[in-house]
């Protein structure tokens, strides 16, 4: 326990005489450790969220969930950081409602219902972690709810608290768990979207529900409906609340399609939503569309076991693979570079989420590839393509791997050098590069002939050139012998004389 000292001073004379400056100084003294600052550093608990769904009714104790959180930031403005940040977080509230064990990513330790999060120093930034994990209770009731409360404080800030107020939310309503495939969209028309939902749960949902849908890969929404709300002026998210109190065992789609637009030179792109009993709008979503609301019809039951409903979209629009190629010329017995591979024509774009396809490369006759080599990162590997199991067959150069992700060439090209020794002239020997992709659809090009010029082994030595060269060679060599020996006599002979 800290032993607080009192000084007293017993003059008030000696009080009104002392200068500002030594008052000052004084009180400095007299101030208990980690005291705070009026212009010290700040904490701020703002980002955490007021209330939140904490689980669905239906789920009962099969509910799991470490989402909640509680981010604690640094207010900026002070150079001086917040030391030895805690945050400690009551979930007594709880009770009845969920219960809670120790989770979050390690630094978060407790029991029962109390857990602390150790943060340390903090200076411009700000720290999160979900200081436990949630587990349901069967029994519970939309709308049942509890309050947590959480304080946030540190060795020179002043103690931040606040409250959130976790509700149990509706039922789980599921979308179809297969994926929808769509094609032959043209770029710039609008195309139809009709989300629809299920709800296989004993509960009603009795504050409605709400459509959340995101586009992807450069498609964009139109905004048209009155009830939804959407993220900007050419939107990629929406939010559409309907008052329908979807039944229990019931199911719906909505009475008109929602429209998408792709973009010029898309090839493909895709579609996500999802459905809640919970209709809280999510933020960003400023823009309110103009037209007729859009409304909710039912529609046959089925297999609707999916979180969200997804859709997988190509366009009208192709990317035409061209494969490139080289001759391989050279010697019989040399190994040369031939720069192999394939150039987009277009005219879609790969935005990166595409699969970007393969070539496949048949060496010539004659001949064999001793190595693919390429560099990432300043590692050298000798095999940007996948071997053949069997002689003859093709090398596959998948486009996705890492020997294609350094930069290639500006009008499209992507190639690699295979390492090809020439073993033996064969006549109108010819290997091949066949080029694939899911979005080209101009087959007439896709494959392209790897020629070859092999000219003969340059010639060897004769029998008679080869006996003669011996020859010469022994006899160079009897004669140093004899040299030396020579030399051996002389210098004992003038040893013996002295």
């Amino acid at each position: 326990m800290l032993h607080r000292t009192r000084t007293r001073i017993t003059a008030r004379a000696a009080v009104t005489a002392v200068a500002p400056a030594a008052l000052l100084a004084l009180a400095t003294l007299l101030a208990p450790a980690g005291a705070v600052a009026a212009d010290g550093p700040a904490l701020s608990l703002k980002d955490v969220p007021r209330s939140m769904v904490v689980y669905n009714a239906d789920e009962g104790a099969e509910a799991s969930t470490s989402d909640f959180e509680v981010p604690v930031a640094f207010v900026p403005g002070n150079e001086e950081p917040a030391r030895n940040i805690r945050v400690v977080v009551d979930a007594s509230g709880l009770k009845g409602i969920a219960r809670v064990v120790e989770g979050g990513y390690g630094n978060c330790t407790g029991s029962g219902w109390v857990y602390t999060c150790e943060y340390g120093t903090l200076r411009n930034d700000g720290e999160s972690n979900a200081p436990f994990d949630i587990l349901g209770l069967d029994g519970v009731e939309p709308g049942d709810s509890g309050t947590v409360t959480y304080t946030a404080s540190a060795d020179n800030t002043a103690s931040v608290t606040g409250t959130t107020r976790l509700v149990v939310g509706g039922p789980t309503l599921g979308t179809p768990g297969k994926e929808l495939r769509v094609s032959g969209v043209e770029p710039g028309e609008p195309a139809p979207l009709t989300p629809e939902f299920a709800n296989h749960t004993r509960f009603a949902a009795e504050r409605g529900v709400a459509l959340r849908i995101t586009a992807e890969g450069g498609l964009t929404l139109k905004a048209l409906h009155s009830n939804c709300s959407y993220d900007g002026a050419s939107p990629t998210s929406a939010w559409c609340v309907f008052p329908t109190k979807a039944a229990p065992g019931a199911a719906y789609r909505t009475g008109a399609p929602l429209s998408y637009v792709a973009a010029g030179r898309q090839v493909s792109g895709s579609l996500s939503y999802s459905w809640s009993s919970a209709p809280e709008k999510p933020a960003g979503h400023a823009v309110r569309g103009t037209g007729a609301p859009l409304t909710l019809v039912r529609t046959a039951d089925g297999s609707f076991d999916g979180i969200n409903g997804t859709v997988a979209v190509e366009t009208t629009v192709q990317a035409d693979y061209r494969p490139v190629t080289e001759t391989v010329r050279g010697r019989v017995g040399d190994t040369v570079s031939v720069r192999l591979g394939v150039r987009d024509l277009g005219p879609g774009e790969l935005l990166g989420d595409e699969a970007k396809g393969r070539f496949e490369v048949v060496p010539p006759e004659g001949t064999t590839v001793s190595s693919v080599p390429y560099t990432f990162e300043d590692t050298d590997s000798a095999w940007g393509c996948a071997r053949p199991e069997k002689p003859g067959a093709a090398f596959v150069c998948e486009l996705d791997s890492t020997a294609f992700l350094s930069p290639q060439g500006d009008d499209g090209t992507t190639t690699i050098d295979f390492r090809i020794r020439i073993d033996r002239q064969v006549p109108g020997a010819q290997g091949s590069v066949r080029a694939y992709n899911p979005y080209d659809r101009t087959p007439g090009n896709d494959t392209a002939v790897i020629p070859v010029d092999a000219s003969p082994a340059l010639p060897g030595p004769t029998v008679l050139e080869l006996v003669t060269w011996t020859a010469v060679g022994v006899g160079t060599a009897a004669a140093v012998t004899l040299v030396v020996v020579y030399r051996r006599r002389l210098r004992r002979r003038g040893q013996a004389g002295s």
